[in-house]
């Protein structure tokens, strides 16, 4: 297969180094993000890796799916798609590959697609046991915090909240926190599930889901949603959240002031909202679902609408 055979020369990486990723919600091009060099080598390392270890075992689902996952994280979303895409010809009932190409579909702004996959991947993988998924890109402790099914249900929430259907995306972000089995897994999926209601207009329901939520939570990798859950709780003010903490960190950045934009709107400040998502779309890291998220929202804006 075409993609898969030629992913990673370097003839490739090389003549792909400025092409346009995907178009925004706003109707603007994205171009691959930027990455430093030592980035960008250990990324090229990587993906060097994953394509001998597919050279090795072509038709193993797992070499497919980390040769897709370590093409996207050099940006090459559409070629990352390809691959998964190919994989799927080889393996259609596999729900990682469907669950991966997804994710891809919410990089590239095809939310429809999204829905589509991840609504099979939920299929194939109910009433089956589940199994922790690998970090691409491990946290400090080298702990992997989430499993297929969680990340399918999250994902899959994910696609419809951005595509402002609040109403479908609850009912995933329900089922994930009642299946969290981490304070990791408990915190993002929380966050994602209390601004959802507080979209619906639900806050009484809202206020519960910050119940369990407390400052002493052993969190590794979300800090970002477990401070904007003690924000939306009061334990912290909306202008300590943004820290000097998360300089140096675009996607972090762009989590926390999608959140913070998000409580003004909900709170009935859409001006303050406005300034905050605009604040977002000036970062460089299109891929990040606070910055995919706030691009949702400024669209929805200028079309009139919440």
């Amino acid at each position: 297969m075409a993609i898969l055979a030629a992913a990673a020369t370097p003839a490739l990486l090389a003549s792909q180094s400025d092409s346009i990723e995907a178009t925004s919600l706003l109707g603007r091009p994205l171009r691959r993000p930027a990455m430093s060099a030592a980035a960008r080598a250990t990324a090229v390392g990587n993906l060097e890796a994953a394509k001998r270890a597919f050279d090795r075992a072509p038709t193993n689902p797992d070499s497919i799916i980390w040769l897709g996952r370590r093409t996207a994280y050099l940006g090459r979303f559409r070629e990352a798609i390809a691959i998964y895409t190919e994989g799927l010809a080889r393996h259609p009932n596999d729900p990682r590959l469907y669950r991966h190409r997804a994710h891809r579909y919410i990089t590239t702004r095809r939310l429809a697609d999204a829905v589509r996959d991840f609504e099979k991947a939920d299929e194939l993988t109910r009433g089956k046991p589940d199994e922790v998924e690998p970090d691409g890109q491990p946290n400090a402790r080298g702990i992997p915090t989430s499993t297929l099914q969680s990340n399918i249900r999250y994902h899959l929430g994910l696609a419809h909240y951005l595509a402002g259907d609040f109403g479908k995306a609850l009912p995933f972000y329900q089922r994930d926190v009642a299946a969290a089995v981490n304070p990791d897994m408990v915190v993002a999926s929380s966050h994602w599930l209390y601004m959802t209601l507080r979209r619906l207009g639900r806050d009484a329901e809202a206020a519960k889901v910050l119940e369990p939520i407390t400052a002493t939570m052993e969190v590794i990798e979300n800090g970002s949603y477990h401070r904007l859950l003690l924000m939306y709780k009061g334990l912290l003010p909306a202008d300590s959240v943004l820290t000097p903490a998360d300089r140096g960190d675009a996607v972090q950045d762009a989590t926390v002031a999608y959140g913070v934009g998000n409580w003004h709107l909900y709170n009935g400040r859409p001006k303050e909202a406005r300034a905050v998502f605009d604040r977002v779309l000036t970062t460089p890291q299109w891929g990040a679902f606070g910055y995919i998220a706030a691009e949702a929202e400024v669209a929805r804006m200028n079309k009139g609408g919440q």
